[in-house]
């Protein structure tokens, strides 16, 4: 486990960033995943105003707006910069939209030929509101406030680019990686270069965390799973550390299972995302004595409230600390959520040390 150097003295103070430096709060600190989303009603005013999606994302007036605005109701320790995973395939060239009640929509890259489609000569250009819009964070959010930035991991985003949307089975994305694995390497290779690139950029506006989602880890098999997910989280940490060796690097791969033992050993990340499946007491004997860990209160849980959620609150609390760790969901917070729930979680959260 990492140990806090006098240099990181300063930024450590911040909750967040002492637990990922491997120091045990009091009260953990914490942030949901979607803390800024469609479950908010001032959100929605303002999407509403911003046009598609992308306008949202890439005006950044309106992400930094987006992203303060769970902030100001819930005083979370975290504040994640509002954008998307795919920005990336999309700032490579890949046509992106989406659609009311269907979601995001790709022009699928089948094979190696496909991607002679992509470009990296546009790929920062498009990507310079996002930067512009963590920088504005970097000043606008309070002092012990951790400003976040993220990406999908490499095999995510290759999900979606193949299969030009969501889905079930996964099947066009897997028989490529199964029939041409040298082909389908040379996508995942330029996934692990820009989204390198991609964080160390955000990292030099001032995001002081970042966070790879890789959300579809769980649909691959133990082989597979080392190779399309483990393998190319490696490159990228090792990438972004190279220029960046003191942030810390926070590994989500969702649905991984006792895989996630692997992944904490090969993957290099200074802590691990748990997906709700995960039990915190195994995380905590398996997981947590090696790393950092964050998680993992069901979203759906969050949305039902009452006695539930506080009992649940209070396992993974029990379970948890006061070992390092960071309290968030087990996967994002889902737009029926209603936001006082929200404000009960962040009232559980803050009356743990003093619960008897």
């Amino acid at each position: 486990m990492s140990v806090t150097s006098t240099s990181d003295r300063k930024s450590a103070r911040k909750p967040m960033l002492a637990a990922l430096a491997g120091e045990a709060c009091s009260r953990p600190p914490f942030w949901l995943m979607r803390q800024a989303g469609r479950y908010l009603p001032e959100y929605r005013e303002l999407r509403a105003k911003a046009g598609s999606f992308l306008d949202l994302c890439y005006n950044p007036d309106f992400a930094v707006e987006v992203t303060l605005q769970p902030l100001r109701r819930y005083g979370m320790d975290a504040a994640i910069l509002f954008s998307d995973i795919l920005v990336v395939p999309h700032a490579l060239g890949q046509p992106l939209a989406y659609l009311e009640g269907e979601g995001p929509k790709l022009d699928p890259v089948r094979g190696v030929e496909d991607l002679k489609r992509l470009s990296r000569d546009r790929f920062h250009e498009t990507l310079a509101p996002v930067y512009e819009t963590v920088r504005r964070l970097s000043t606008a959010i309070p002092g012990q406030t951790t400003l976040i930035g993220f990406a999908g991991a490499p095999w995510t985003i290759a999900c979606y680019m193949v299969e030009g949307a969501g889905s079930k089975e996964y099947a066009h994305v897997k028989r490529w990686a199964y029939g041409d694995p040298a082909g389908f390497a040379q996508l995942i290779d330029l996934i692990v270069e820009v989204t390198a690139d991609y964080l160390c950029r955000q990292i030099e506006a001032g995001a002081e965390t970042v966070q790879l989602f890789d959300s579809w880890a769980g649909v691959l098999p133990v082989g597979q799973f080392r190779r399309w997910v483990i393998e190319p989280t490696r490159q990228i940490v090792a990438r972004v550390k190279a220029k960046h060796p003191d942030t810390p690097i926070i590994g989500f791969p969702r649905g991984a299972g006792h895989a996630y033992e692997d992944y904490v050993a090969g993957a290099g990340v200074d802590a691990v995302g748990l997906d709700t499946t995960v039990s915190p007491v195994w995380a905590a004997r398996t997981l947590q004595s090696k790393l950092p860990v964050q998680g993992n209160l069901d979203p759906i849980m969050l949305a039902a409230g009452g006695r539930a959620m506080a009992d649940a609150t209070w396992e993974i609390l029990e379970a948890m600390t006061p070992r390092p760790f960071i309290f968030n969901l087990g996967h994002g917070v889902i737009q029926s959520t209603p936001p006082d729930h929200v404000a009960e979680l962040t009232r559980l959260l803050r009356e743990w040390p003093n619960r008897g």
